[in-house]
């Protein structure tokens, strides 16, 4: 399973590799791991203590009911699609053994705004990848087409005001994934130095 316990915490951070959905497998976390996972989850940055997020979680047979409904509502938009795509949606939530929505809940307030608690609710799902990381599972922050689909807002529940900030799939990996090519780092560094004004 990937990553290795022998690494530091400050290490498995620093290595950290999103694995694809359809490479996931069992096994997933446990109820105790999950709980546990939520609770890393939760301890963002939260102005006002507004709690601006939810989660959802899809496990066993949750997934396979809710690709149905994914399915139905595919073959709707698109119904010149060939079977095998309808088939490919149904499948979407099995890619892993649990898969967790993160709801972002913004709420109307004078001084907190809409910005700040979108960012906690995308904070709680990075705390997601990065705790799933140091609990030995791999994951992945997805969105795709259906978090962006008022029906399967519906589907999910959602209220006013809510929206998906992302799908987080998780499970086990049986190999460390290639890196990737990532941004110049020493580019997006600069410090700060006082302007001298004319």
């Amino acid at each position: 399973m990937y990553p290795t316990p022998q690494l530091s915490a400050l290490e498995q951070i620093s290595q950290r590799r999103s694995v694809k959905a359809m490479d996931l497998q069992g096994p997933g976390p446990s109820a105790e791991q999950l709980q546990t996972l939520l609770d890393a989850a939760a301890r963002v940055p939260d102005h006002g203590k507004l709690g601006p997020w939810r989660f959802l979680c899809f496990q066993d047979q949750a997934r396979q009911h809710f690709g149905d409904q994914l399915a139905q509502r595919f073959a709707t938009l698109k119904p010149e699609a060939p079977d095998a795509a309808v088939a490919a949606e149904r499948a979407r939530f099995m890619r892993a053994p649990l898969v967790i929505a993160v709801i972002s809940c913004v709420q109307e307030h004078p001084k907190i705004p809409q910005w700040e608690q979108f960012m906690s609710a995308g904070a709680a799902c990075q705390n997601l990848l990065v705790a799933a990381n140091l609990m030995g599972f791999a994951a992945q922050w997805l969105t795709e087409w259906y978090a962006y689909d008022s029906v399967i807002d519906q589907v999910l529940g959602l209220k006013a005001g809510e929206r998906v900030a992302g799908f987080v799939y998780i499970g086990s990996a049986t190999a460390k994934p290639d890196e990737r090519q990532r941004p110049d780092l020493q580019e997006r560094i600069d410090h700060w130095v006082e302007p001298v004004l004319k």
